[in-house]
């Protein structure tokens, strides 16, 4: 019998959020030699090397920190702080796990909504105290969309920095704002007001390689299709996308990877754009958990450029909806590439 998503009610226990908190596997083995700049974009191999120098500080202040005084005392040291400012699909993310890969252990890397659900989970005291052991802190795409996980966050990194460690963050500039790098960081910096001081901004320009050479989204197949190539992908799910998106609801974005777990290729039938925000943006969770994880996304209905409404692209969370766009399309072509 073919399995679905709707079919699995994961539970993921508080203490191992911390624990998981590891780059996607696609980026398990890069590494700062292993990012290959555009010639065309001088700034991005000014960002590896701005990368590397900031995981040098990571070491240095954290062996300082550790290192205990004449009173057994450990040194009361800030940590850095790195700020990579660019478009979708440029590097920001291998860059962050080349640091990442890089620091000496204890290290947490995750995403910002992966950051504010840990802190939901265990407490924000007991997320401090947890984080306050490592080196460095890496968070991707960092958010500026929702005032209260900002103040949330950045009274996170205010208390972490100042137990000495250094932290790490990418986000994103709207595609018409490339022109105008500056703004996505003075955002970043003006909402993060008492840790500004530490970080230091660079910017990683270029197209999105996600999107090179790449041919347009694949026409969705017919459902019938569908089913058959479902039924022949071995570890597969199929899903109906009203009764997905229903399942979805009623479980913590903190266990959309735990739900995916194992998953070899995800097919959903009867896609269609979305116009309720709320439940647009538990797609957008569960893209970046696909995409994390690389499984393949096949779809009948509506093409997955056409998920999200022109109304809701052109609101306050379009930058999450471009986001999901851009790696549910690579997860559609990586399919059709298999087949």
């Amino acid at each position: 019998m073919q399995e679905r998503l709707v079919d699995r009610h994961p539970e993921v226990p508080a203490d191992q959020l911390v624990a998981q908190m590891t780059p996607p596997p696609m980026f398990d083995e890069v590494s700062f030699a292993s990012y290959i700049p555009d010639p065309k974009q001088p700034s991005q191999a000014a960002a590896v090397r701005k990368a590397e120098d900031f995981s040098g500080r990571v070491g240095e202040i954290h062996r300082a920190v550790n290192k205990k005084g004449l009173f057994g005392r450990r040194k009361q040291l800030s940590g850095a702080g790195l700020y990579l400012d660019g478009g979708f699909g440029v590097g920001k993310t291998h860059l962050l796990a080349s640091i990442f890969h890089s620091a000496p252990a204890p290290k947490s890397f995750g995403t910002f909504g992966e950051l504010t659900n840990l802190v939901g989970a265990l407490g924000f005291d007991n997320s401090v105290e947890r984080l306050a052991r490592n080196s460095v802190l890496c968070i991707d795409e960092f958010e500026l969309d929702d005032p209260g996980d900002t103040m949330l966050v950045s009274r996170l990194l205010t208390e972490l920095s100042a137990r000495g460690v250094s932290i790490a963050a990418t986000s994103n500039t709207l595609p018409g704002q490339l022109g105008e790098g500056r703004f996505a960081a003075q955002d970043f910096l003006r909402e993060i007001k008492k840790l500004g001081a530490i970080f230091e901004s660079v910017r990683v320009d270029g197209p999105d390689y996600r999107h090179r050479d790449l041919p347009p989204a694949p026409d969705p197949t017919s459902t019938s299709a569908l089913t058959e190539r479902a039924a022949a992908t071995p570890g597969s799910t199929l899903d109906a996308f009203d009764p997905l998106l229903k399942h979805l609801s009623t479980l913590h974005p903190s266990k959309y990877g735990a739900l995916i777990s194992g998953v070899s290729a995800v097919y959903i039938a009867d896609v269609h754009p979305v116009t309720d925000q709320a439940v647009a943006l538990r797609i957008v969770v569960l893209a970046d958990r696909l995409y994390d994880a690389s499984v393949p996304v096949t779809v009948s209905g509506a093409k997955l450029d056409e998920i999200f409404s022109e109304e809701m692209l052109d609101g306050g969370y379009r930058k999450k909806y471009l986001r999901a766009i851009s790696r549910l399309l690579a997860l559609s072509r990586f399919e059709a590439a298999a087949t």
